[in-house]
């Protein structure tokens, strides 16, 4: 593998190098001086004379001085290229960030600003093509929407042992269409980077259960809700809702009837969902976040959220999606409110 090219090596080889020329040439303009001013001694005594003089004033001096000025300059080169380590660490900071990451100009050298300001350019490109795609993905949601509810209402008034499943059906997809847009929603308020409002992770988990109640009795499966004292986290409570439902909606298709789904919220902004089935182990959980890709915790029929946009969900608020497979549990982390 060829290493990557280094400027502070390069620079250091650099000044290496004109500062041997510059010491060689020193060193015959001096032997020159030397050698006319000891013109006057016959040749087999001048050179050890002129030897003498170069190693005592000249060599020595330059010897003593070459290890400071050889550190001074690769502590120079370390301060020239610091702004561009900063520069680089702010970006890591915010490699999760959705939206809006540019590199800070401001304290970076004059050279370097015509580079950076063409990766901003070309940041600020792939945020305009992301919010133009975004936006036709919700006005294609919202167009839908309509023939979704004339579907239904015609589907409501026929006759037939199919109509349940359906209506069934088109209620899901309505649901899906409407967790989409509210997916949109939630990107582009992370990236116009206003303050989000604060969310009671305990009251919204009561909430989505409450909810899901009714359908969780009609299957004969008991929900527990385990949290202590109100859990406050930044962002919009609708979708951090849409994504605690999809996981119950999950956990219910894999729970057997006479069991229970325990969900836990902690003071550290974890909310936890244990369900009876098979459990999600941690690759199977990146395989799954991944589009196209299904199993027992994928709706049936295609019509469910889909933990691939659960996972988005939590990116945007700067969350995680994860699974503790050895206690049951698939759990949804948000940064809690300072």
């Amino acid at each position: 593998m060829i290493d990557a090219p280094s400027i502070t090596r390069r620079l250091t080889r650099s000044m290496a190098v004109v500062g041997g020329l510059g010491a060689l040439l020193l060193l015959i303009v001096i032997g020159i001086e030397y050698r006319l001013s000891f013109s006057h001694v016959s040749s087999g005594d001048a050179l050890p004379l002129v030897l003498h003089e170069l190693a005592e004033h000249v060599l020595l001096p330059m010897v003593v001085l070459i290890v400071p000025m050889a550190l001074a300059g690769r502590w120079a080169i370390r301060r020239a290229i610091e702004p561009l380590r900063t520069a680089a660490a702010e970006i890591d900071a915010r490699a999760d960030a959705v939206r809006g990451v540019r590199v800070a100009t401001d304290t970076l050298p004059m050279e370097a600003r015509p580079f950076a300001d063409a990766i901003n350019r070309m940041l600020g490109r792939a945020d305009h093509a992301a919010s133009m795609h975004e936006g036709f993905a919700a006005d294609i949601a919202h167009e839908l929407r309509t023939p979704l509810t004339l579907l239904s209402l015609e589907l409501d008034r026929l006759d037939a042992p199919q109509a349940p499943h359906l209506r069934e059906a088109v209620a899901q997809m309505r649901r899906l269409i409407d967790q989409l847009m509210l997916l949109a929603q939630v990107e582009a308020d992370a990236a116009s980077l206003s303050a989000p409002s604060d969310v009671d992770l305990v009251d919204l988990a009561g909430d989505v259960i409450a909810r899901m109640a009714p359908l969780a009795l009609d299957q004969g499966v008991h929900f527990e809700l385990v949290a202590g004292d109100r859990v406050l986290a930044p962002g919009r409570r609708e979708a951090i809702g849409a994504a605690l439902r999809n996981l119950l909606e999950n956990a219910l298709r894999v729970t057997p009837p006479g069991g229970t789904i325990v969900v836990r919220v902690t003071a550290q902004g974890l909310i936890a969902v244990r369900d009876e089935g098979p459990g999600l182990d941690t690759q199977a959980l990146v395989h799954l976040v991944e589009r196209h890709h299904r199993a027992d915790y994928a709706s049936k029929d295609g019509a469910g959220l889909g933990l691939a946009i659960v996972d988005r969900i939590m990116k945007a608020h700067g969350g995680s999606l994860g699974t503790a497979p050895e206690e049951g549990e698939i759990r949804l982390h948000l940064p809690v409110s300072g």
